[in-house]
């Protein structure tokens, strides 16, 4: 039985994961504190007197890659320790230390005095240590980590203390990148960079922390002489086409005539570069539109840059058999976008997990269409509401807390503020195109609020409202899953204006000897060799979607990349060692559905479509 991907025997415990973890937001400061830290679980949320040994962060305890090999129990408490020192000349106004993602709710110490807090398992976080650090000696870092897991309503995702089927091994604790960088103490804070095809612009905020930045924050309405004064630099490799100087907190235009559109098969990223006072960060930005409008025949489609395409997605879990929650290496991630890519795939749907910023930025400079998933929380479901609608076509209110697992307001409050936060986080995403806030009705509710909520923060994107059932006629998306029976298009398909979207299908699994988790097999359906299932996935895609795409089928997400845990069903085994599949007979048939959406849409023919789409109103 393997548990281990080719990556794991080659890390290096001290260069874990060592790459700049935002890309986005760049700076030429960075201090990695991956690597052995030592560890404790205790029964409370004192300070342990004796430590257990060494935990290799960012791992979980859970994943064997931690070295650790523990659960961390409801009410159990997991500690960490490490020493830290700034380098000499290092700090240079403020002293920043990130966490990519603690699950789930944490505090954090140096030399025993609390410096920061939070709460929510899959978002950074950064707190300021400058005084605590600013004196270049040696400090303690401790935290202290506490994740009640699946026995709450707290956000989970397809974790489960008692795993098994579609619910996977629980993690806990650290499980992204830790590391410090120094800012100037005028320093750019955030930034939203917001593509314009319609007048061929870039709007951008640059949003300040420091000196000034309060003047910089009621810049918005009315900038004054104490505001500080941001530089935008667009460059195209490497050659300056357009610069830009106005107030920080303040949207700023500034104009690409005839800039290159990003797309899947040209994903041509455009540098940024932000001067705020003696702060300078780099980004990038894709120049590309999507929504959903009408193809040369009148049936909504997906369009990317006003023109149809066929979103051709596989589903991604995002675990790993040795790392959980982490990959191993920065390697191990590109490795499963390529794979994507090679099998013949132009998008992923994230499922119900948010990744480390730099998977984004893989994906951005590869060329894949991401459909982001929120991450899903709630008290136990009821089998009767996600369960039931595999074979029934059983539609709930989802203003029905209680029949969703949403009882507490503190939890329907918390997701909402997730959310939000996830769509801030990840909006300057060119690849990032569809938001999923609910699938399946997992501690689905009030999904009208929630369009409204991401549209109210990013009005540029298509909204997946409700995927898979429990529709509640909103978003831009007609969003189906068909396992237990065949695709067969309606006549109603876009008649309110969505596009038809077949969010999860196929699930075929075959077992192969060594790259198993267990004895369990979980699949819709069962192969018992390659070329069996290769002819499973041909059968599917000529015998039912192709036909499906001419109704108006406008968008596919295959279940699913990798086999995880009990989940057979993956195109390659769990430690990405086997394609389970043909790939050039997968290829093949896939550009045969691209080709039929081609003719059958009148993509790419002269039409008087609007370059930049708008979304359907409702």
């Amino acid at each position: 039985m393997s548990r281990r991907t080719p990556w794991a025997d080659a890390l290096d415990p001290d260069a874990v994961l060592p790459e700049y973890p935002r890309p986005q937001l760049a700076r030429d400061s960075h201090l990695n504190l991956n690597g052995w830290w030592d560890h404790a679980f205790t029964a409370d949320d004192r300070r342990p007197a004796d430590w257990d040994g060494r935990i290799l962060v960012p791992f979980s305890p859970e994943a064997e890659l931690s070295g650790v090999g523990r659960q961390l129990q409801p009410g159990e408490h997991l500690w960490y320790r490490r020493t830290v020192r700034l380098p000499e000349g290092f700090l240079i106004g403020r002293a920043l230390l990130h966490f990519g993602a603690v699950d789930q709710r944490c505090r954090v110490f140096v030399d025993g005095v609390e410096v920061g807090a939070h709460e929510g398992g899959y978002l950074p976080f950064s707190i300021d240590v400058t005084e605590a650090l600013a004196d270049g000696a040696e400090h303690e870092l401790t935290v202290d980590v506490v994740d009640p897991s699946d026995t709450s309503y707290h956000s989970r995702g397809k974790q489960a203390l008692k795993r098994g089927g579609i619910w996977y091994t629980a993690q806990s604790g650290i499980w992204q990148t830790v590391w410090m960088e120094s800012v100037p103490a005028l320093h750019v804070r955030e930034l939203v960079l917001r593509p314009r095809l319609d007048d061929e612009t870039i709007e951008v905020v640059v949003e300040a922390s420091g000196p000034g930045s309060d003047a910089a924050t009621d810049a918005r309405d009315s900038p004054s002489a104490a505001t500080p004064l941001a530089t935008v630099i667009v460059r195209a490799d490497g050659r300056e086409i357009a610069r830009t100087e106005g107030p920080a907190g303040r949207t700023l235009t500034v104009p690409v005539p005839g800039a290159r559109r990003w797309t899947p098969d040209d994903p041509f990223l455009h540098d940024v570069e932000v001067r705020l006072g003696d702060d300078v960060v780099q980004s990038y930005v894709g120049m590309r539109s999507v929504g959903v409008a009408p193809d040369a025949f009148g049936r909504p489609r997906l369009v990317l840059n006003g023109e149809p395409v066929l979103h051709a997605a596989v589903l991604d879990q995002g675990y790993w058999p040795d790392g959980l929650y982490t990959p191993p290496s920065d390697e191990a991630m590109l490795h499963d976008l390529r794979s994507m890519k090679e099998l013949g795939f132009n998008a992923v749907r994230k499922h119900i997990k948010i990744e480390p910023l730099r998977w984004y930025h893989h994906c951005d400079r590869l060329g894949l269409l991401v459909w982001q998933d929120m991450v899903n929380g709630g008290r136990r479901y009821d089998p009767a509401v996600i369960t039931l609608p595999v074979k029934l076509p059983l539609r709930l209110d989802d203003r029905r807390h209680r029949r969703f697992g949403r009882q507490d307001a503190a939890g329907r409050a918390e997701f909402t503020a997730e959310l939000e936060a996830t769509v801030r986080l990840l909006r300057n995403s060119p690849s990032v195109v569809v938001w999923v806030p609910f699938n399946e009705g997992w501690g689905q509710f009030d999904a009208l609020d929630a369009v409204e909520r991401v549209r109210a923060i990013d009005p540029d994107r298509v909204i997946d409202h409700a995927s898979g059932w429990h529709d509640q006629r909103g978003g831009d998306l007609e969003s189906l899953h068909v396992y237990f029976r065949k695709l067969k298009p309606k006549r109603s398909w876009g008649r309110d204006g969505r596009a038809v979207v077949v969010s999860e299908y196929g699930g075929y699994s075959l077992r192969l000897p060594g790259h198993e988790f267990g004895p369990r097999e979980f699949g819709y359906r069962r192969y018992r060799s390659i070329d069996a299932l290769t002819d499973g996935f041909v059968e599917l895609h000529r015998d039912e979607v192709l036909p499906a795409i001419g109704a108006g089928l406008s968008g596919i997400v295959y279940t699913q990349l990798s086999d995880v845990e009990d989940e057979l069903n993956g195109l390659l085994t769990a430690d990405r060692t086997v394609v389970k599949v043909d790939a050039d007979r997968v290829r093949g048939v896939l550009d045969e559905l691209f080709a039929e959406f081609d003719a059958v849409t009148g993509a790419g023919a002269a039409s008087s479509s609007p370059p930049v789409a708008a979304h359907p109103t409702r």
